[in-house]
C-alpha cells in the first residue's frame, strides 16, 4: 500500500469535507482525522510516518494553546461582549440610538447598523449579537411596517460586522496563526470594518429615499420629549457604552495598552456597567425608555422590583450566567485550536504543505491569478464552513505562499501578510450570511417571529453580500484602506 502515501494529505481534506456535514463536533472531526491518518500513515509506510512523532503533539499543543499569551484577550473579549447584552446595556442603547436617528430615512434599520457596529468594538460573538439584535429589533422593525427583507438583512449583516470591526476574535487568532502582532492586526482593520458599515448606512439611507414604504419614518413622538429627559437618556443609555468602547478600542490604537490588557480593561468595564444598570440606578429609580418612548419608573427586564438586596442578588445571578457562558464559548473555541493543531500537524508531517506548494507552481498563475482564485474559494468555502474551520485550515497553508508573493509597488513585500489578512477578514464575513449554511441566517431565523420566512431572510441578505464583496474589492485594489492606519500610528 505504499502507492497510497503521496495521496494521503489530498484525502485528509476529502475526508474533512465529508465528515464536516456529519453533524458531529469540528474539534473531533478535525482532531480525529489528524489521529486517524497519523496511523493510517504508518500502516502504509513505517518510513513515511513514524508513532514516535505523536509524542510532539502535546508540548506543541501546550506551547502553542495554552501558554499562548495572545490567545487570553478571547475569553476577557467574550466576557465583555456577553455580560453587556445580559445586563440590558446594549438594548437600552439600542433604543437610545433608535430615538436619535427617527428623523432620519430609515432612521430604525439605521439605529441597527450603528447598533451592530457598536457591539462589532467590544466583541466577536456573531451569534449573540444577531441573536440579541433579531429579539429586540425584528418584532420592531416589523410593526413599523419596515419590509421583511430589509429587516432581516439589516440586522444578519450588521451582526456579522464583529468578525472585522476590533477587537475581533478572528483577528486574534490570525494573529496568531500568522505570527504577526495582533495590535497591528486591530489597527489595519479598523478603516475596512467601519468602511463597511458606511456602505450599510450609505446603502440604507438611499433605499429608504427612493422607496420609502419598505422603511417608513419613525414617529417624532417617539422617546422622551423635554430636554432634560432627553439628556437623561443619553447619560444612561449613550454615554456608558461608548466611553468603554473609546477605551477599549483607544488604548490598543493609541499604543497605551496591549489587545490583552484592553480586554483586561473591558471585560472589568463591562462589569462595572452592569453594576450600575442592574443595582445602582434602579436604587437611585432613575427611568429608563423603551421604544414608545414612555420613561419607566420598573425598570422593565433590568432590576427585580423587589429592592436593592434583591436586585443585588439578582447581578449576581446575571454575572454567573455570563461566566458560565463565557467558559462554554471559550471551551469550544479552544477545543477547536486542539483539533486544529493535531489537523495541520499531520498534514505537514505527511507533505502536503510540499504538494500545495508544488501544485500552485504548477497552475503558473502568478500573484494576481493566486490572489483572486484563494479569495473565490474562501468566498466558496464560506457557503459550506464557518469561518472558524476555513481560517484554521486555510490559513496555515496558504499564509506563507502568499507571504512570499511579490506584488510590485501595489504592496510592500513586509505589508502582503497583514493586507492579505484583512482581505481574508472581509471576505469570512460573508460566510456567516451566504445560504444554505450561512449561521448568521439559521440564529435569525430560530428568534425571529413565525411570520419571517426563510426566503424572506435569504432575499434580505443578498444586496449586504454584494456590499462585503465591493468592500473586498476596495480593500484588494487600494491597499492603503487597511494599510495606511498602521503606517501612521505604528512608524
Amino acid at each position: 500500500m505504499e502507492w497510497l502515501g503521496p495521496y494521503l494529505p489530498a484525502l485528509m481534506f476529502l475526508a474533512l469535507a465529508i465528515l464536516l456535514f456529519s453533524g458531529y463536533p469540528v474539534a473531533f472531526v478535525l482532531g480525529g482525522i489528524g489521529l486517524g491518518f497519523g496511523f493510517l500513515a504508518y500502516f502504509v509506510d513505517p518510513w513515511l510516518f513514524d508513532l514516535a512523532q505523536f509524542g510532539a503533539l502535546a508540548p506543541r499543543i501546550f506551547g502553542a494553546i495554552a501558554e499562548n499569551l495572545i490567545l487570553t484577550a478571547i475569553p476577557m473579549f467574550i466576557f465583555m461582549g456577553t455580560m453587556l447584552e445580559k445586563s440590558g446595556v446594549a438594548r437600552d442603547l439600542l433604543n437610545c440610538l433608535q430615538v436619535l436617528l427617527r428623523r432620519v430615512p430609515g432612521g430604525l434599520a439605521l439605529a441597527v447598523t450603528l447598533m451592530g457596529t457598536i457591539l462589532a468594538a467590544t466583541t466577536g460573538i456573531i451569534g449573540a449579537s444577531v441573536v440579541m439584535m433579531s429579539l429586540l429589533a425584528l418584532p420592531v422593525m416589523i410593526q413599523r411596517g419596515y419590509s421583511a427583507p430589509l429587516s432581516t438583512g439589516t440586522i444578519a449583516a450588521s451582526g456579522t460586522l464583529g468578525i472585522l470591526i476590533p477587537p475581533s476574535i478572528m483577528l486574534v487568532i490570525m494573529a496568531d496563526l500568522l505570527s504577526r502582532s495582533v495590535g497591528n492586526l486591530f489597527v489595519a482593520a479598523v478603516i475596512p470594518g467601519f468602511m463597511l458599515s458606511a456602505l450599510y448606512v450609505v446603502y440604507i439611507i438611499i433605499l429608504a429615499a427612493i422607496k420609502p414604504q419598505v422603511a417608513p419614518k419613525l414617529p417624532a413622538e417617539l422617546g422622551p420629549q423635554s430636554f432634560s429627559a432627553y439628556m437623561l437618556m443619553l447619560a444612561r443609555s449613550f454615554i456608558p457604552p461608548v466611553f468603554l468602547i473609546t477605551c477599549v478600542l483607544g488604548s490598543i490604537l493609541g499604543g497605551f495598552a496591549t489587545p490583552t490588557e484592553a480586554a483586561g480593561v473591558g471585560a472589568f468595564g463591562s462589569l462595572i456597567l452592569a453594576f450600575v444598570n442592574l443595582v445602582l440606578l434602579p436604587a437611585l429609580r432613575v427611568p429608563e425608555f423603551h421604544f414608545d418612548g414612555e420613561a419607566k419608573a420598573d425598570f422593565g427586564d433590568h432590576a427585580t422590583g423587589q429592592g436593592f438586596l434583591a436586585d443585588l442578588g439578582h447581578f449576581w445571578n446575571v454575572t454567573k450566567d455570563v461566566v458560565l457562558r463565557t467558559a462554554l464559548t471559550n471551551g469550544m473555541l479552544f477545543g477547536i485550536f486542539v483539533g486544529a493543531t493535531l489537523f495541520s500537524y499531520m498534514f505537514r508531517a505527511l507533505g502536503g504543505e510540499a504538494q500545495v506548494d508544488a501544485f500552485i507552481e504548477h497552475l503558473g498563475f502568478g500573484p494576481w491569478g493566486l490572489l483572486l482564485m484563494l479569495m473565490g474559494i474562501v468566498f466558496v468555502l464560506g457557503f459550506f464552513l464557518d469561518w472558524i474551520e476555513i481560517t484554521l485550515i486555510v490559513l496555515p497553508v496558504f499564509a506563507p505562499i502568499i507571504a512570499g508573493l511579490d506584488f510590485g509597488d501595489h504592496v510592500m513585500k513586509a505589508e502582503v501578510t497583514y493586507w492579505f489578512a484583512i482581505l481574508l477578514a472581509v471576505n469570512l464575513q460573508t460566510s456567516f450570511l451566504t445560504p444554505p449554511f450561512g449561521f448568521a441566517l439559521f440564529y435569525m431565523k430560530a428568534v425571529a417571529p413565525p411570520e419571517i420566512k426563510i426566503q424572506q431572510i435569504y432575499k434580505g441578505i443578498i444586496p449586504f453580500v454584494f456590499l462585503q464583496l465591493i468592500a473586498l474589492g476596495l480593500v484588494m485594489a487600494f491597499p492603503d484602506i487597511a494599510l495606511w492606519l498602521p503606517r501612521t500610528l505604528l512608524n
